[in-house]
């Protein structure tokens, strides 16, 4: 809370400031663009409907995350619909490596048709071992475009430079629906496309994707979808968590680390098999298997996190943690939280046979790909996007690649002037009311380029306070300000002001329901005078 920010002082203020977020109306559905304004889409789906009109052997290769794992069931689900046999596989994170790989070839050398979702465009090598092995390869990825791509029978990828879709920034599952949509209108088939928003949508979400323009179209209709579903994987979530209502938050704090728990410890084809079961039961049945996978998860994070917290230089432009056995499946979410404590840009490493491999995620206003790209020539794989990247290098390199890393962003992401994006504004206490609120709502869903808005409101009186949680670790706050009283919660909390302290909060609003009683409370994530 150390920067000027805007004074709020009326609600038409708030909604001033939301709308600058957007550069467009808010797009419904029927606003979407045609398939076909990608580039290679007609040529993929000419491809399919042959293959499938003459029983040619289709593969389907996904990936590993929440996006690659949606895509992965959105096209098993499409092809489950209109009775086409359908071949896939999820690559094992340890075993196989990330997506369209030599590694991988073996497993995929019987096809005729090869289709990819969400990986592929860094593929060459592999796509040259399908090319003389005559079969077809149809590759469809969100990913950065290298220099010099695969050679495949089409790629479906927004960011080749002749593609004429409008938006840049989409996810992989997003564009699997695509096909299946042109698939759909070519081979004259009536699947419910709509239906598998449910799918799209928590792919938008994990895949940290704007919530602007057809992102957010996409998003606000699978939420309605998954909050009346009855798809056998919703409906069990739904029994266990009792959601009625569901916001982004709930997929990106629920939802998506279920799913994505079964690659990163043991292998995503049960996160993939639980969006397709085809009963309650089994999906009961493996959504409890997510949920051991998760817990794993938990524990293995928050060692790694301890561990990665002793070794890095917290000054540095950009953190470089270093492990010799850290499980490789959560470095991108250790990475993700150091770069949050930090504000900065954080790269997790592991050792491996050959080096080192791991995660980076974004801070800020850093373009991660662009940053590390520079330094391209010390790196044996690379890819990704702008707020997260996936990186391997040799022992030798890792000192001159981080010594160069940290000169290059001292000159890309180093802002004296940084500002949180998620910070709309100073507000008056008097102002935060239930009319607030519903404004608040009519912005939803919040996310990625559309952050859920964060106030600053200074000179609150603590008018009471008390410890939570087994261990003390949450401090729940009554606050006034003259005759005003609202309750405020901080989780994880290290501070503990004073009773009768004034104070200033940085905090978002959010709607308490216990008891079939609904109140306003302030989440509170930083306490301090300023």
């Amino acid at each position: 809370m150390r920067h000027t920010y805007p004074r709020l002082t009326s609600l038409e203020a708030v909604e001033a400031h939301l709308k600058e977020r957007f550069d467009d109306t808010f797009l419904r559905l029927g606003d979407l663009p045609d398939p076909s304004s990608f580039k290679d889409m007609d040529r993929a789906v000419d491809r399919i409907a042959q293959a499938i009109e003459t029983g040619e052997r289709i593969v389907l290769v996904g990936d590993y995350d929440v996006d690659g794992v949606s895509a992965t069931a959105i096209m098993r689900r499409f092809f489950r619909e209109i009775d086409v046999a359908l071949e896939w596989i999820i690559p094992n994170r340890f075993r196989d490596g990330y997506g369209l790989s030599t590694t991988l070839f073996p497993k995929i050398s019987h096809a005729d048709l090869v289709i990819t979702v969400d990986n592929g465009i860094a593929a060459v090598e592999a796509a040259d071992l399908c090319r003389e092995a005559g079969i077809d390869l149809i590759i469809t990825d969100h990913h950065i475009v290298p220099e010099i791509p695969p050679t495949a029978y089409a790629i479906v990828n927004q960011k080749q430079p002749e593609c004429t879709f409008p938006y840049s920034e989409i996810c992989g599952a997003q564009i699997a629906w695509y096909l299946c949509a042109a698939l759909n209108r070519r081979l004259g088939q009536k699947v419910k496309m709509k239906e598998l928003l449910e799918l799209a949508a928590p792919a938008i979400i994990a895949d940290i994707m704007p919530l602007q323009h057809i992102n957010r179209a996409m998003v606000r209709q699978g939420l309605k979808i998954l909050e009346r579903s009855e798809s056998p994987f919703i409906v069990a979530w739904r029994e266990r968590t009792g959601k009625t209502t569901l916001r982004a938050e709930d997929i990106a704090f629920g939802l998506a680390p279920l799913i994505n728990s079964a690659g990163r410890m043991e292998d995503a084809s049960v996160a993939c098999d639980y969006l397709c079961a085809g009963t309650l039961p089994e999906a009961r049945r493996l959504l409890e298997q997510l949920e051991g996978f998760n817990e794993r998860r938990k524990g293995m994070e928050e060692m790694i996190f301890q561990e990665a917290l002793e070794g890095i230089d917290p000054e540095a432009p950009i953190l470089l943690a270093v492990g010799e056995v850290w499980h490789e499946g959560v470095l991108g979410i250790v990475a993700a939280r150091l770069a949050r404590r930090f504000e900065r840009p954080a790269i997790v490493l592991t050792r491996t046979a050959e080096g080192y491999k791991g995660s980076g995620r974004s801070f800020g206003t850093c373009h991660l790909f662009d940053l590390v790209q520079t330094q391209r020539e010390y790196l044996e794989k690379f890819g990704g996007h702008a707020a997260a990247i996936g990186l391997s290098l040799r022992t030798e390199a890792l000192e001159p690649f981080g010594t160069a890393l940290r000169e290059e962003a001292v000159r890309r992401c180093v802002s004296e002037d940084f500002r949180d994006p998620e910070i709309l504004g100073e507000i008056d206490f008097g102002l935060l009311d239930w009319e607030l609120y519903r404004l608040l709502e009519r912005f939803e869903p919040y996310g990625e380029g559309n952050p859920r808005p964060k106030f600053i409101t200074r000179h609150v009186r603590i008018e009471g306070l008390r410890r939570l949680g087994s261990d003390g670790q949450h401090l729940k706050m009554q606050l006034r300000e003259g005759e005003r009283i609202l309750e405020g919660i901080q989780f994880r909390s290290s501070e503990l002001p004073a009773v009768g302290e004034k104070t200033d909060l940085l905090f978002t609003l959010n709607e308490n329901r216990f008891n079939g009683r609904s109140t306003l409370q302030l989440l509170i994530e930083k306490i301090g005078k300023n």
